[in-house]
């Protein structure tokens, strides 16, 4: 089974999908997940606490500033805007793909855990994610 999924951001943050995911998968099989594009992320994180979000968006902005940062003018790739290659930084230290089991039709996600996009970009996007569910 494949499928796309489409996540409309409205910039940097983090976006939940684990629900669009779990009405879509059956039966028992090995969910694979690819986003298509550069300067954004798939996570597997906590989403109990909106304060794991923040945090790690915090993070992120620390150790990939815009390239406008005094830190940053070593940067090359800046046409695209101060917050592009950052964004591509931010997607070279984080996943582009998880695998995650599905048992029964269920994500084996623990108790805290959901899927999500990590914009890395300032602007929205409409990103798209492609599943592949093996059996």
């Amino acid at each position: 089974m494949q499928t796309t999924f489409e996540i409309a951001t409205r910039g940097q943050g983090l976006y939940e999908f684990t629900d669009d995911i779990a009405r879509w998968v059956d039966g028992t099989g090995l969910l694979t997940l690819f986003v298509r594009h550069t300067s954004c992320s798939l996570l597997v994180q906590e989403n109990a606490d909106p304060d794991v979000a923040r945090d790690l968006q915090e993070y992120l902005a620390r150790i990939a500033p815009r390239a406008d940062d005094p830190s940053m003018r070593w940067l090359r790739h800046t046409a695209e805007g101060p917050d592009d290659m950052p964004a591509h930084l931010r997607a070279a230290l984080l996943p582009v793909s998880l695998s995650i089991p599905v048992t029964e039709g269920r994500l084996a996600l623990g108790t805290w855990q959901g899927v999500f996009l990590a914009e890395h970009r300032e602007a929205p996007h409409r990103r798209q994610v492609a599943a592949h569910l093996s059996r």
